[in-house]
């Protein structure tokens, strides 16, 4: 990634739409549901998306989710998104997504694909893999992502995904309270750990794993900056200025609003280059690359 050309480094973009293989109609309700909640328009592919960061000169982390167990829905294979960076290795980085649940298969694939070269991270979605972050089924997959220093981002807080639908689509909010996070980041402290998202209604125990873990960070993606609760940005100004990270959840949102949302928020202008850009590099491991 040339870190030097870029505005912004993005930390949360989605693969939404696949160029390999068709949509999943198992999907279908779930996707109809989230764009009601999210009043999100039409789904881009991989390559727009691209398109889009590359115009605005902002950096991104791409991932699909890996919800094959808990939501029988087929993913979008990691390769794909892993060839798209190796396309555009200037602007993007791929993390890869992996289901606990595979076990044995889930250790080796990641094992490949990191020897493969390629992936910079993993994704986790505790509520749409159905999950503990702190359950030992997953930590034979962490210690493949430690052993080679890498990070992992896992969903936090409420989700839009099953929000509005019969039983929340069977999902479960319990699975996502960052608390569980602080097992993790004390068992595996050479794994950086981002928490993705105002992890609302759990955000004061985000701040305190953050606070208390050095290899935690919290990524700022899913909401708009304007609606951020005011402790997260009186940690962001102070304690926590150079572990807060700028991601959006694109395309649920776009970086053109929460840029101009950010701006207006009440975080100090001094520390508005740490989370847009600098705070991602070495969570990245970007520093390290050099």
């Amino acid at each position: 990634m040339n870190v030097a050309d870029l505005v912004a480094i993005d930390v949360h973009t989605h693969a939404e739409v696949s160029c390999r293989q068709p949509p999943d109609e198992a999907w279908k309700p779930f996707e109809e549901a989230s764009a009601k909640y999210f009043k999100a328009g039409k789904r881009p592919t991989i390559p727009e998306t691209i398109a889009y960061y590359r115009e605005r000169k902002i950096g991104l982390v791409m991932f699909t989710v890996d919800t094959e167990f808990e939501m029988g829905v087929r993913r979008i294979e990691n390769e794909e998104i892993i060839d798209a960076a190796r396309e555009n290795s200037d602007i993007m980085v791929a993390f890869a997504s992996i289901d606990p649940h595979k076990g044995k298969m889930a250790v080796r694939e990641a094992r490949r694909l990191i020897e493969e070269g390629g992936v910079r991270g993993f994704k986790f979605h505790p509520t749409c893999q159905g999950f503990f972050p702190n359950d030992r089924l997953a930590y034979p997959l962490y210690e493949v992502i430690a052993e080679h220093k890498l990070p992992a981002i896992f969903h936090s807080g409420h989700s839009g995904i099953g929000t509005g639908m019969p039983g929340g689509g069977g999902l479960r909010l319990k699975y996502s309270n960052p608390i569980h996070l602080d097992d993790v980041a004390a068992d595996f402290p050479d794994m950086t750990i981002i928490i993705a998202h105002p992890s609302w209604p759990w955000q004061d125990e985000a701040l305190s794993v953050c606070l208390h873990k050095p290899n935690v960070y919290i990524d700022l993606s899913g909401w708009s900056p304007k609606y951020f609760p005011p402790q997260l940005v009186q940690y962001a100004n102070t304690q926590l200025k150079n572990k807060m990270l700028f991601g959006s959840d694109f395309p649920l949102i776009t970086p053109d609003r929460w840029m101009k949302d950010f701006k207006e928020a009440g975080f100090r202008p001094e520390i508005h280059d740490l989370i847009l850009k600098q705070n991602a590099v070495r969570a990245l491991g970007l520093d390290r690359a050099a």
